[in-house]
């Protein structure tokens, strides 16, 4: 009643065919994510310095930039070059959303046992969560 198939399919599987598209690792992922939180981290670090310069953000700023280097195989970050605005940003959000980006950080330095970027995101986490008790209480 039905003829055999005598051709080829023109529809293949994965396992199939060839790849013709970059495939990455779990890892591979997670270091671009992480090098990602890490670099809007280091943004808001230097528009922080911006405006409070001398509160040891830059060290801070340098240790980022480090850890984005070494994430991305050594290619350095590009720097904010932060100009004065009007008007001046509230540096109690830049701390909040610092603190956010710290805290994603964390979360996928955690997931891929990244240890000196777990222990570098903790601390920026604690450094923006102090510098945000002494204005909210004053604004209570």
């Amino acid at each position: 009643m039905y003829e055999p198939i005598r051709s080829k399919s023109v529809h293949s599987t994965m396992a199939d065919g060839t790849t013709d598209f970059p495939h990455r690792s779990r890892d591979e992922e997670l270091d671009i994510q992480l090098a990602g939180h890490l670099a809007a981290l280091l943004a808001v670090t230097d528009e922080l310095h911006a405006l409070e310069p001398g509160t040891g953000l830059d060290t801070a700023a340098d240790r980022l930039a480090e850890q984005v280097a070494r994430l991305r195989g050594g290619k350095p970050p590009v720097r904010l070059q932060v100009a004065p605005a009007d008007p001046k940003p509230c540096p109690a959000a830049l701390h909040r959303r610092a603190h956010k980006l710290a805290a994603r950080a964390l979360v996928v330095a955690a997931s891929r046992a990244d240890t000196a970027a777990a222990i570098l995101t903790a601390e920026r986490m604690d450094a923006h969560s102090a510098a945000l008790e002494p204005r909210e209480l004053a604004s209570r």
